[in-house]
């Protein structure tokens, strides 16, 4: 009687897991409208806290820069100051610490959630009227926070911020590793060899053009000092990450120097791009004054990126893991903590673009990142990305020494 009820259990169990398996196939592989009526569907859910994201940069943007035409009301609340402390830098803050509070308390309450079908798992995926009601509810309490605070939570921006950066930067080197682990799946193979030799030289003479492009662009006069030395010392990174990749005892091959030297080109255009307009040094300088169709889409492009950005960096949480294993079974597929986690720090990291990493910078309209705080934050980020790299390509031969050592005492 005993096996029997055991074994009728069993087969409820199996029949159980068998049918929510079946459902979460359905829903993934279902319309967008069917997966997000149907609830508990964590691969959908990543595209709603994105949406989510994207609306809050777009409130932050409209409230900074048409804040008084757009919304006259706030110019009555009495934290706002005659809309001062509500509209501009302030205003951008308040929309910030609103979107963080929201991946907040999901941070808090998916953290550590290991499998599928569960109160938590139910949570992160589905119940999307609370958690939308939720958000809007959090984003119009941050506009009846009293000033002072608000200033607090700007100079706590600064830290997530570069919290948020971090996490990028590992997050960008583990995609470079990874990527150049698929293109030599077997290096005995001369095919590989072909293929890795064509990636890595079209990214060394894209790294090349970009850096002449820079000196045209930004360095036109020996006058400019700084340009030149950002571009040169960029320069002379990718040398030093090419020949300490090219060393017999670490030998990590051409690929992944050529792809993060990309990377840290794009940084140095972009932290030059950041600098004021009105600087002799940039070209840009004659057109301070006027906002045209190419600064519009250039700073659409530039919020879709960071979006974009904060949404990949989030999925990634395996980049972090010693150990990297495949989910199996029950698994979620991704880590909801440390998803939320990217957020929450995003939420501080577009707070910093849009005001220029100074809360008390006057940003012109249609602008993002613009200022020499930008630019040094810029620069900095690229310094450390090469040192990063650099220790996860020496660190292993510094370890196997130290290894040996101990050993042979």
């Amino acid at each position: 009687m005993e096996g029997t009820t055991g074994r009728s259990k069993s087969e409820m169990e199996s029949g159980s897991t068998s049918n929510n398996n079946e459902s979460h196939i359905a829903f993934k592989e279902g319309s967008w409208f069917g997966q997000f009526k149907n609830g508990s569907n964590p691969w959908m859910a990543r595209y709603v806290y994105g949406l989510i994201f994207l609306a809050s940069n777009l409130l932050a943007w409209a409230v900074r820069d048409y804040g008084r035409n757009a919304f006259p009301e706030m110019e009555r609340l009495k934290n706002c100051q005659g809309g001062r402390g509500c509209l501009g830098a302030e205003g951008v803050l308040r929309v910030s610490l609103g979107c963080f509070a929201f991946y907040f308390v999901m941070f808090l309450s998916t953290a550590g959630t290991s499998s599928l079908y569960n109160c938590r798992d139910t949570w992160h995926s589905g119940w999307w009227s609370v958690k939308i009601g939720l958000w809007i509810a959090l984003t119009a309490t941050a506009f009846l926070v009293p000033t002072f605070i608000i200033q607090i939570y700007g100079e706590i921006a600064h830290f997530g911020a570069g919290v948020f950066l971090l996490v990028q930067l590992v997050s960008v080197i583990s995609f470079i590793t990874w990527l150049n682990d698929c293109c030599q799946p077997d290096k005995t193979e001369d095919k590989c060899h072909i293929h890795v030799m064509l990636l890595a030289t079209a990214a060394y003479i894209i790294c090349i053009v970009g850096i002449i492009m820079m000196y045209v662009w930004y360095a036109p006069e020996p006058s400019c000092l700084l340009n030149i030395f950002f571009i040169t010392w960029t320069l002379v990174l990718i040398q030093l990450m090419t020949s300490v990749s090219l060393h017999p005892k670490v030998n990590a091959g051409i690929l992944t120097p050529g792809l993060m030297g990309l990377y840290i080109v794009f940084i140095c255009w972009c932290a030059i791009r950041s600098e004021p307009a009105g600087e002799n040094c940039i070209r840009k300088a004659e057109a301070s004054n006027r906002t045209d169709w190419l600064t519009i889409i250039s700073f659409i492009v530039a919020l879709l990126a960071m979006v974009i950005a904060t949404f990949s960096t989030g999925i990634d949480s395996q980049c972090f893991q010693v150990k990297k294993e495949a989910p199996v079974g029950d698994a979620v597929p991704y880590g909801y903590g440390f998803f939320h986690f990217v957020f929450a720090t995003g939420a501080m990291y577009f707070a910093m673009l849009l005001i220029g990493w100074n809360t008390h910078h006057i940003i012109k309209k249609w602008t993002i990142d613009v200022g020499w705080t930008s630019t040094w934050v810029r620069i900095v980020n690229e310094w450390l990305a090469v040192c990063v790299y650099l220790w996860m390509l020496v660190a292993p031969v510094i370890l196997l020494r130290c290894r040996q050592t101990n050993e042979s005492a």
